[in-house]
């Protein structure tokens, strides 16, 4: 499952449809469904790249969300389609960070961007302050060591 330098970034998308229980009284998604569409996203990437959220655990670590911002640029609404885009952003730290777009299907427009911050956990709660050796395998897999904060 190697990959060459000139594939990254390591990307993932994720198409969704709004539930009608994710929208206000306006039609509007509520801000609150957005973390959801961003788990959606670590979920596809996940499955892509082999790092899923058990896979994780299986190692003997948890992976907590320690930040996670949004910025809206235009509504969300009901009855409407798009996709969440998911960018890998390489790091020495003990970290996994990501960065995300949704955009409207239909006219590819920007929607919603994002960023989200996970930090490594042993099964005790203690924060690990070094990349688990399972993490830095898999940066060393997708050819992601050489290049920390680059992309």
């Amino acid at each position: 499952m190697a990959t060459n330098p000139a594939t990254l970034p390591l990307t993932a998308s994720k198409e969704f449809d709004v539930r009608f229980s994710e929208v206000d009284a306006m039609n509007v998604v509520w801000h609150g469904a957005y973390p959801l569409y961003f788990e959606d996203a670590r979920e596809a990437f996940g499955t892509r790249y082999g790092l899923e959220y058990m896979t994780i655990a299986r190692h003997g670590y948890f992976a907590p969300l320690v930040e996670l911002n949004f910025r809206y640029l235009r509504p969300l609404r009901y009855e409407h389609r798009y996709r969440i885009d998911i960018i890998y952003r390489p790091t020495e730290s003990a970290k996994i960070i990501f960065d995300y777009a949704i955009h409207d299907i239909a006219t590819d427009e920007l929607m919603a961007t994002g960023h989200s911050v996970q930090a490594f956990m042993d099964k005790a709660y203690q924060l690990q302050w070094y990349r688990p050796d399972f993490y830095r395998e898999w940066q060393e897999r997708w050819g992601i060591l050489d290049f920390p904060d680059k992309l």
